[in-house]
């Protein structure tokens, strides 16, 4: 494709989210509406949302990769975050009755208001957030240095500014509605593109002389093994359950029923979707199995494409990573707008001044974001090796919080340790990897071990639920009676 048609195919794209972007968020009025849209979006916009927040770059960039390079182990990906969605649906959709803001907020309530959970548990959403981020600003830039020619670093800032200015004009509201319309693009584009590949290819049989029988497998476990895929397929359903994008789509729901139903669908259509880039990944592969990087297998496959279907195809990908990003940005500004703002300050922020703190902080969040991306090119391990040192522990702690009264401050503080502990040594250990794949596996069954022999030698908190959802509250409302202590003794109360 002739690079400047793509440039100015995207240009135009960019200026089409930025401009719904603003249109869709004229009457913001609160931190509220910026950050979670009201709290009251329909069913159609949290499915839209959901889904293209899903499909982003691992669904798109990182699984066609995996697809080109090991078959139908492709898609795993979209197996694991397909079962971790749907249990999303189940186990917490109902806490939209709580009325939490944040990650964070639901995890010190399973543990009796804890300050010290909550501090520790938004500095790690914080981090994890920003890390989800500069993956997708990563996977981004592949697209357009690729399509276009620009060197990788300029093609990250340029993704990294695209995004951030619909974003940063519009919050919550700009990113369902640009993340819904983004999510019909991609799934036409994705479709499309798997059916030209294995018809540019000479169809399916070519593709299963080209490649490897064990590959062509049910999910390719004959070349990867047992344990390593169901070790990737995991990584992605611990990251879904997880990850505080997806929470804040519950927050932000109309009501249960609606997110739930939202998330149902959104599983369906993943899992659905997850047979695509597997295709593709192979396609690719048929079409020249001698690629240096398999992250570029997918823009390989769009390079016999006519100018006009490439476009299309190119913007899917872009779509993908770019709905992703700005649902990921906004998570980590509403964790610096409730918790970390709060645990230094004292209070929330005024509510004349939330809107405007909320996009310097977007500012500040995506330029961290490419610093970090500025560091990695390869998607499926950075993703990967952050989700199981981040953010096993924190699945362990709303699993355990959400169906274990007895739960405690302590036996979270040790799973989030115990899980980053056991991620760490699986990464130093190179024939530990080549067993379990990555790390998640080891990862959450150590945090859930130690978490549970914590929280049973230790004492039970002395606050009941109600009591904490009511403290919580209270706090993010700025009533007097509910000011902090000071950063400094917040430690020192929680171990009393």
């Amino acid at each position: 494709m002739n690079s400047h048609v793509f440039l100015i195919g995207f240009i135009i794209y960019a200026l089409a989210m930025i401009w719904l972007g603003w249109f869709v968020s004229r009457n913001q009025k609160n931190g509220d509406d910026f950050l979670l849209g009201g709290r009251s979006l329909p069913m159609f916009l949290t499915l839209g949302s959901t889904v293209a927040t899903m499909v982003g770059t691992g669904s798109s960039m990182g699984a066609v990769g995996f697809g080109y390079s090991n078959g139908w182990a492709g898609m795993l990906y979209g197996l694991g975050g397909a079962v971790g969605i749907l249990l999303v649906a189940w186990w917490f959709a109902p806490l939209r009755k709580l009325r939490f803001m944040t990650m964070s907020e639901e995890l010190s309530y399973y543990t009796g208001a804890s300050h010290l959970i909550k501090n520790i548990v938004g500095l790690l959403i914080f981090i994890a957030s920003i890390g989800w981020l500069g993956a997708h600003i990563l996977g981004g830039s592949m697209y357009l240095s690729w399509a276009t020619g620009i060197d990788m670093t300029v093609a990250k800032v340029i993704i990294a500014l695209a995004f951030a200015i619909y974003v940063v004009i519009g919050g919550y509201s700009a990113v369902v509605w640009t993340d819904t319309i983004q999510a019909l693009i991609l799934f036409f584009g994705f479709i499309l593109m798997a059916i030209l590949a294995v018809v540019h290819v000479g169809g399916w049989n070519v593709i299963e002389h080209a490649m490897d029988p064990k590959a062509l497998s049910f999910l390719a476990i004959d070349k990867l093994g047992v344990i390593p895929a169901l070790s990737l397929a995991m990584v992605i359903g611990v990251g879904v359950l997880a990850t505080p994008s997806y929470r804040q789509r519950i927050y932000s729901g109309k009501d249960v029923s609606s997110v739930r139903r939202s998330f149902v669908y959104t599983g369906v259509l993943y899992l659905f979707f997850s047979i695509l880039p597997a295709i593709i990944g192979m396609a690719a592969f048929t079409m020249n199995p001698a690629l240096e990087n398999s992250n570029y297998a997918f823009l390989f496959a769009t390079s016999f494409l006519p100018a006009s279907l490439g476009l299309v195809v190119l913007i899917a990908g872009l779509s993908a990573t770019m709905s992703s990003a700005s649902s990921d940005a906004i998570a980590a500004v509403a964790i610096m707008m409730r918790d970390l703002y709060t645990m230094v300050t004292g209070r929330m922020p005024p509510e004349n001044k939330a809107i405007t703190l909320s996009r310097w902080m977007l500012v500040f969040v995506i330029g961290l974001a490419l610093l970090f991306a500025l560091t990695s090119n390869d998607i499926i391990s950075y993703i990967t090796k952050m989700i199981a040192t981040l953010m096993s522990g924190l699945f362990i702690c709303s699993i355990l919080g959400r169906f274990w009264l007895r739960f405690n401050w302590q036996g979270a503080l040790t799973a989030l340790v115990s899980g980053a502990a056991a991620s760490i040594a699986v990464l130093l250990n190179e024939s530990w990897m080549a067993y379990w794949g990555n790390p998640c596996i080891p990862s959450v069954l150590a945090s859930l071990g130690c978490a549970v022999v914590v929280t049973l030698v230790t004492p039970a908190s002395k606050i009941s639920r109600e009591e904490a959802l009511e403290m919580i509250t209270r706090e993010r409302e700025n009533q007097p009676e509910a000011i902090p202590v000071p950063l400094g003794k917040r430690a020192t109360e929680n171990a009393r």
